[in-house]
């Protein structure tokens, strides 16, 4: 019995220990990769600093990180970045809900309908290609510059891309997978369900990074446009008050959180689409 037992063990105790080496080494392989990618902007700030000690470039158009990083610490201290990001945050998540939840409705009905295509498919792409900075000033027209027309400008940008990778991702699915679903007779549901969905999915979390993307963009214009809080504000207060450092945080501000957004989206890309073997370069 003895005998056996080890025996029994000794497989376990070696899976267990594969599994944890294999997690060491993502983990070391993920920081190499953040060392590597980090080295370039390194390298780009220590000049900056340099050359603005220096003299070689003019501080007030172009303001040393030192004095960027300093300007963010008051800013953090009074509470404004807080108090403006949270309300940023909330028009992106607003409009990014109403524009994406309608795009991704609307792809699946014209992915799933050809009648649906013809009628309004012509329609969406030729919207499609009007820029937000031409109509903006319409839509401030309507709903004046109250939370309505942000939200409306950022929902607008954020269908765009969810509609029509939703619909390029069902319009993709092979062809010869229903011929497999009709000799295992699923229903019309289990077609929907199993087997265009999931070979779908790839395309719909691209439309996702696209939409969060593009919303956050929205954001920029709907704020720089008219806004009295906001990222876009603080952008705005700094243009009028010639403190090029508070720009400079509120670019930043925008780029980090964007960067977020859209790496939490890759992260449930990784864990959904696990099975997809592709090249990874």
């Amino acid at each position: 019995m003895s005998n056996q037992a080890e025996v029994l063990v000794q497989p376990i105790g070696r899976t267990n220990e594969r599994k944890s080496s294999w997690s060491g080494l993502k983990w070391k392989a993920r920081v190499n990769d953040f060392i590597i990618g980090a080295i370039l902007p390194v390298v780009i700030v220590i000049v900056w600093q340099l050359a603005g000690k220096l003299g070689f470039i003019s501080t007030f158009f172009l303001p040393t990180p030192a004095m960027i990083l300093e300007s963010f610490k008051e800013m953090i201290v009074s509470g404004e970045i807080v108090f403006n990001l949270s309300i940023s945050i909330q028009r992106a998540a607003a409009g990014f809900a109403i524009g994406g939840s309608l795009g991704l409705l609307t792809g699946l009905l014209v992915g799933f309908s050809r009648k649906a295509e013809h009628v309004l498919d012509p329609s969406f792409q030729m919207l499609r290609m009007v820029p937000h900075l031409a109509l903006a000033p319409l839509i401030i027209l309507w709903f004046g510059f109250g939370e309505t027309s942000k939200v409306f400008i950022i929902a607008n940008g954020a269908f765009f891309p969810m509609y029509i990778n939703t619909f390029a991702g069902i319009r993709s699915v092979d062809n010869r997978l229903f011929d497999v679903a009709g000799v295992l007779e699923f229903s019309r549901f289990k077609q929907i369900t199993r087997l265009i969905l999931p070979a779908a999915l790839p395309n719909i979390l691209l439309g996702v990074r696209l939409s969060l993307a593009v919303s956050w963009l929205g954001l920029v214009v709907a704020e720089l446009i008219g806004s009295q809080s906001g990222i876009g504000f603080l952008i705005n207060i700094g243009k009028q008050n010639s403190t090029t450092e508070v720009i400079f945080v509120g670019v930043i501000i925008f780029a980090i959180v964007g960067k977020l957004f859209d790496s939490l989206v890759r992260l449930l890309e990784r864990r959904w689409l696990h099975w997809r073997d592709n090249y990874r370069g």
